[in-house]
């Protein structure tokens, strides 16, 4: 029996109560606007059964580390692990940068952050900038994508990238609501993120209107808000996300024992940037345990509903038989802490936030198979150009995931470039007063911050420490010397620091003469409204300060 038999098919439809016989009854610097001298493609000219379809689905603020053990024990997730069972599974896939656009703009580029300068949410691809879909389309696959894509510039609350422009200045601000749970009380309610099961609707649609009758080969992108927090409006009218929202059907598929309640650290003995970060997501005031459990449980219930629309696009697949036919990837922009070091949303290099899901089921894909090497987003780019069989660029960031997966010959692989053993993470945006750069290795995770001296290193032993509770920087310094001059040698990291302070002046004066006169009353009441109003004047005079300040390359 094939893997994707009508009978296993069957057993996970039933465990989560659908039913595959009918709809589910929730039914370097580039150019601007340049992508990578690319060969031009062969174009596909009729239905090659050895070219498969591609379905990438992917979700935001997933915790990549749910979907394997002992992460997976905490809530049920049955498609998948279907996809575990009839796929392959990374266990070591991280975020290039742990914020939403520039983590999705390195996936739709194959390029490091720092190489097309995303240094925030509001800092993406240019427009028109040559992804991997629009190679695809020019080889001959039909493409369509439907929800969230959030890779390209000017998106995001003026908040957003304010925060992130004036992480320099010499203030604490709490930008977030403190973290809270809501319960919708409609006991049998499934569909409680409406846009994305809305979106879920039109991709299951054209699958069944549209992909169907194709003679060539697709690509479909389906893109999820979940399990990413809520807006919580009570914040002000330039609100944050800080509200995890579900429904008793689907806290019913959490297992309340196995939560977690992560150890924090007192705060006076935090690492300052952590701090820095903890206090401005408005965490380091008390919280009791059953409020960690509660948010860690609403958490958990959001990744089963985000599982839940996986599922209807493998059920569509399977009803309309091109499951057979189909490649089908999952992952996530970056994870969610989950008050994991006491810190909610993302923007961290600890494993909660920067370890992604990554599994691929379909022909050709080794079954019930688990990788242990490092990958990460920028991976995704030449993997889709090596399934459909587009020559690869020698400039990607990325390396393709087929010889990692394939039950076939890796000879058969477009990628001849050796896979390094590391991965590359960095981070610019808000919440965070410092550029960070993770350097993941063997069993070593190497943190660095700004420019390697203002600001303390971290080292953490992930096979003795996984819960990264213990900085051994400074007890191991011949080891901290040489991931430090192995990550320097990938990105000379103090001078993209440099260069990020410099665009974030730069925009903050040029947003701040763009205002006028207005310019006081509208930063006074961004999402730091409630600590600026009680001392406006401090905080005016401290931006006016760093903006006398020169910031050097």
């Amino acid at each position: 029996m094939q893997w994707w038999s009508v009978g296993v098919v069957l057993m996970v439809a039933t465990s989560t109560g659908l039913a595959p016989a009918a709809p589910a009854p929730w039914a370097g610097r580039l150019e601007e606007g340049a992508g990578p001298g690319w060969p031009s493609p062969q174009r596909v000219t009729a239905r090659d059964p050895l070219v498969p379809n591609v379905v990438l689905v992917v979700s935001d603020s997933f915790d990549g580390r749910l979907t394997f053990h002992p992460g997976n024990q905490t809530v049920a997730l049955p498609f998948i692990n279907f996809m575990k069972k009839h796929g392959t599974l990374f266990l070591n896939a991280y975020t290039n940068s742990p914020i939403c656009c520039p983590s999705r703009a390195a996936m739709w580029s194959g390029l490091f952050t720092h190489l097309i300068e995303s240094w925030n949410n509001f800092k993406g691809l240019d427009q028109n900038y040559t992804t991997w879909m629009d190679l695809l389309q020019n080889s001959g696959y039909h493409t369509q994508k439907f929800g969230k894509l959030d890779y390209t510039s000017g998106h995001h609350s003026i908040s957003n990238r304010v925060e992130a422009w004036t992480r320099d200045v010499d203030f604490l601000l709490r930008q977030e609501g403190r973290p809270v749970v809501n319960l919708i009380p409609d006991k049998i309610k499934t569909r409680i993120m409406e846009e994305d099961w809305q979106n879920t609707d039109k991709a299951t649609s054209w699958l069944r209107k549209e992909a169907i009758n194709f003679t060539q080969p697709f690509v479909l992108y389906l893109g999820l808000n979940l399990p990413h927090p809520y807006p919580s409006p009570y914040t002000g009218e330039n609100f944050g996300s800080s509200t995890f929202q579900t429904s008793p059907y689907w806290l019913e598929k959490v297992f309340y024992k196995a939560i977690k309640i992560p150890k924090w650290s007192p705060l006076s003995e935090m690492h300052p940037i952590d701090y820095y970060s903890s206090y401005t997501k408005n965490c380091t005031g008390q919280f009791t345990k059953k409020e960690i459990r509660d948010i860690r449980a609403f958490y958990y219930a959001m990744c089963a509903e985000t599982d839940a629309m996986l599922g209807e696009i493998i059920l569509t697949l399977y009803q309309l038989n091109l499951l057979q036919k189909t490649i089908v990837i999952f992952t996530s922009d970056h994870g969610e802490l989950a008050m994991d070091h006491r810190q909610f949303y993302k923007m961290s290099m600890y494993e909660a936030s920067s370890h992604v899901p990554l599994l691929m089921m379909g022909p050709s894909i080794k079954a019930n198979f688990q990788v242990p090497d490092m990958v990460s987003l920028v991976d995704i780019y030449p993997t889709l150009l090596d399934i459909a069989g587009v020559p690869l660029h020698q400039n990607l960031s990325g390396y393709s995931l087929i010889p990692l997966s394939s039950e076939a010959s890796s000879n058969n692989s477009k990628s001849t470039r050796p896979r390094p053993p590391w991965i590359l993470s960095e981070f610019h945006g808000c919440n965070v007063n410092a550029s960070t750069y993770m350097l993941r290795i063997d069993k070593w995770k190497y943190i660095a911050y700004s420019d390697g001296a203002s600001s303390p290193p971290q080292l953490f032993d992930l096979s003795s420490d996984p819960d990264e509770l213990t900085n051994i920087a400074t007890r191991f310094p011949e080891i901290t010397h040489s991931l430090d001059q192995k990550l320097r040698s990938i990105i000379n990291y103090p001078v993209v620091s440099a260069s990020v302070h410099q665009y974030n002046k730069k925009e903050f004066i040029s947003w701040k003469d763009s205002l006028g006169q207005n310019y006081t009353k509208v930063i006074a009441n961004l999402r730091w409204h409630q600590d600026w109003l009680k001392e406006p004047r401090k905080y005016e005079s401290a931006i006016n300060q760093w903006l006398k300040t020169n910031t050097n390359l």
